[in-house]
Formats: C-alpha cells, sequence, structure tokens
C-alpha cells in the first residue's frame, strides 16, 4: 500500500488494481487477446487530501477513476473505502455509498443532460437521495450556484446555453450536490482556454480547503496538477512509476519518465533552453503487448539490460522516504538514489 503518513484516516484504498478489456474476434467470436489499461497498481487517499494522477493519454489513468466511482468493474484487486471493498457491495449497498463517490468529467457538455434545465440537473437527485426537501430545493441550489460562482439566475438555463468555463462550473455543483467524501476530477480543464483553466483550478483549490473534499485529480501535464495536489503519482501504461508530495516530485523528479515530463513544460523566455533535457523518443508502447521488464524500457536512454527483463517496483528513494520510484537504474536495490 502507498500511503502519505499514517493510515489512520485512509478514506481510499487501491490494492493490487487491474482492468483488462477483452479483444474479441473470428467468426465465432472469442477473446484473442487483452488491453491492459491498469495492471497491477496501488495507491492511497487520506480524507481530505488531493493526489494528483498524471501520464500520457492511454495509460490508464481515467480508467482508474471510472474504477473508483465505479462505472468499470475491476479485472483483479480491490478498491477499498472506508474499509468496504466496493467490487462485493450488493446493489442496494452501492447505491447508499454511490453518492460518496462523484465524479466531474472532462467534457462538460456531454455530462449535463441537454434537455434539462440546470435546476432539474441540480435539485432531482438531491431530492431523490434525501438531501433536500422539495421545499428548500431552490435555497440548496441557489447555495451550490454561489459555490462555484454561478449567478441564481442560471438555474432556469439549458447546459447549452453556457461557456464552457460555466458548464465546467456547473458539472463541479453537480457533484458538490450528493455532499460527496471523494471526488475523482477526470483532466476537468483539459479542453478549456488557458485564462478559463486558471480560474478552475483556483475554485477546485478553494472547494478543497473550504469543504475539506478528498479529490483525485487526473491531469497530462505536471504544472496543472502540482498546484491543486497534496501528492503526485506518474502512471505510464498502466503501471505507477513514481509517487510522492507534490513539491518533492514537481522539484527533484526521479524517474526518467517523470523527469521528462518535466523537461517537457515549456519555458517561459525565449532565450532560455534547459540543459540535459530528457526528450522522449518513439511512441508509447501497446497495452495489448507491453515491454517486458520496464514498460518505459524501450524509450529510457537510461536504461540497461536487466531493464527489459526485471519488473520494477515502487521502492522508497532513501530508508524511511515517503518518495517511491520504479526503477532500479536511478535507485538502488537497497535505496537511495544513485548518482
Amino acid at each position: 500500500m502507498i500511503s502519505s503518513d499514517s493510515d489512520n484516516n485512509l478514506l481510499l484504498e487501491v490494492r493490487d488494481l487491474k482492468k483488462y478489456y477483452p479483444m474479441k474476434a473470428g467468426l465465432i467470436t472469442h477473446t484473442v487477446a487483452n488491453i491492459k489499461a491498469v495492471d497491477d497498481v496501488s495507491f492511497g487517499i487520506h480524507k481530505g487530501e488531493t493526489l494528483g494522477l498524471v501520464g500520457e493519454s492511454g495509460c490508464g489513468k481515467s480508467t482508474i477513476g471510472k474504477l473508483i466511482v465505479s462505472l468499470e468493474k475491476p479485472s483483479e484487486g480491490s478498491i477499498l473505502y472506508k474499509g468496504q471493498d466496493l467490487a462485493k457491495l450488493s446493489q442496494g449497498q452501492m447505491r447508499k455509498i454511490r453518492t460518496q463517490l462523484q465524479m466531474v468529467f472532462q467534457d462538460s457538455y456531454t455530462s449535463l443532460n441537454p434537455r434539462k434545465h440546470i435546476f432539474e440537473i441540480l435539485a432531482v437527485p438531491m431530492i431523490y437521495h434525501g438531501i433536500t426537501s422539495k421545499k428548500d430545493a431552490e435555497d440548496e441550489v441557489n447555495r451550490l450556484l454561489d459555490l462555484v460562482g454561478l449567478p441564481g439566475n442560471s438555474k432556469g438555463r439549458y447546459p447549452h446555453e453556457f461557456s464552457g468555463g460555466q458548464r465546467q462550473r456547473l458539472s463541479i455543483a453537480k457533484a458538490l450536490s450528493l455532499n460527496p467524501e471523494l471526488i475523482v476530477c477526470d483532466e476537468p480543464v483539459s479542453a478549456l482556454d488557458v485564462s478559463i483553466q486558471a480560474q478552475i483550478l483556483n475554485l477546485l483549490r478553494d472547494l478543497q480547503k473550504e469543504l475539506n473534499l478528498t479529490c483525485l485529480f487526473i491531469g497530462h501535464g505536471l504544472g496543472a496538477v502540482n498546484y491543486v495536489s497534496d501528492r503526485i503519482a506518474v502512471m505510464y501504461l498502466g503501471k505507477i512509476v513514481e509517487i510522492a508530495n507534490a513539491k518533492d516530485l514537481f522539484t527533484n523528479p526521479i524517474h526518467p519518465y517523470t523527469r521528462a515530463i518535466c523537461d517537457a513544460a515549456p519555458v517561459p523566455h525565449p532565450l532560455i533552453k534547459k540543459k540535459d533535457a530528457i526528450i522522449l523518443q518513439g511512441e508509447i508502447g501497446s497495452n495489448v503487448n507491453p515491454p517486458s521488464g520496464c514498460r518505459f524500457s524501450p524509450r529510457c536512454k537510461f536504461a540497461i539490460d536487466s531493464c527489459k527483463s526485471t519488473d520494477q517496483i515502487l521502492r522508497p528513494t532513501q530508508e524511511g522516504s515517503l518518495h517511491l520510484v520504479a526503477c532500479d537504474v536511478m535507485v538502488g536495490q537497497n535505496g537511495g538514489v544513485q548518482a
């Protein structure tokens, strides 16, 4: 289990999680291979914490988000919410817990029903789940709109009448409407303009502090993820390769893939160039037939022969450290960053 400190306030724990999607073929349809979207992932999220999850497209980070909120079922492993394995709960038990696990999707337009006005989108779920009564529903909707920075007269309008940034605020209000304990934000700013991205990131930070929310924030770039996260986990081809405190990982990345992500960020000055920057070569590997050993080894300039044959496990950079890296080249067998 990967955690940041004591497990006393652990809200969610993911253990040895796998999600394989079968590939069908043949005249008589049968499974010919599996797409290994998530392959043996473990981590924990503590109450009140924001864990960032970053990686290239296709690495499995969005699949993890869907598994946590039970939009997908795991192939193997377990997802423990307050000690309860979500995959083993009955429909009735899951219905009670589902309100506690909400998701903000990347595409705000498709996540809001275009045929319903905002009041109906926000009020009906709250009334159905007993969060509020019909009498108090309007006050609750006004409170939610104010919480996300939208005027009260928005509730009579339809999703298509809002801008992309406003719709994302509505998606956040929808997720908050059921008073969840954990919110999964699946790339909530990647489809927005840069200036609007900053507004939404600031909103998420403010809400996290004000409501003591627990969040899994999924994103592509380390900059945005670092801004809202307490810890960051880096994924590559279905596996976590590095996890650490956000500041530590952002200022001192150890795994070659994490370093490449950091080096890919543009420098805000035309005359300044990064020295010794790691430039990724080639394409991300196949998650149907992933490389043996370290999955990043075909693209890694530091790879040695053992990298291609030995599975890399997360290990502390030094004894007692909570900065974990899955790279025997950068981190010795007994811990300690290599020179």
